[in-house]
C-alpha cells in the first residue's frame, strides 16, 4: 500500500497541473483571430488569473518533487 502512494498522488498532481494548464487565458489567442493587433498591448495577470498562474507553478514544482522521488523510493 504504501508504494501505491508516490505514483498515485503523482497521477493526481499531474490531473490538476493540466486543468490548471488549460484554464490559464492567452489574450492574443481569439483577438488575432478576429483581426486585432496581436503584439500591440501588454496585460498583467490579476485577479483568479494570477491566483491560477500561482497555483500552476506551486504544481508544476509538486509534479518534478514527486517524479524526483518517485524515482529515488
Amino acid at each position: 500500500m504504501n508504494n501505491l502512494i508516490l505514483p498515485i498522488s503523482q497521477i493526481i498532481v499531474s490531473i490538476i497541473l493540466i486543468a490548471l494548464i488549460l484554464l490559464q487565458q492567452r489574450g492574443t489567442a481569439l483577438g488575432s483571430s478576429f483581426g486585432g493587433e496581436g503584439g500591440s498591448f501588454y496585460a498583467t495577470r490579476r485577479g483568479i488569473q494570477q491566483k491560477i498562474f500561482i497555483a500552476t507553478i506551486i504544481f508544476g514544482a509538486l509534479f518534478i518533487i514527486l517524479a524526483v522521488l518517485n524515482l529515488i523510493f
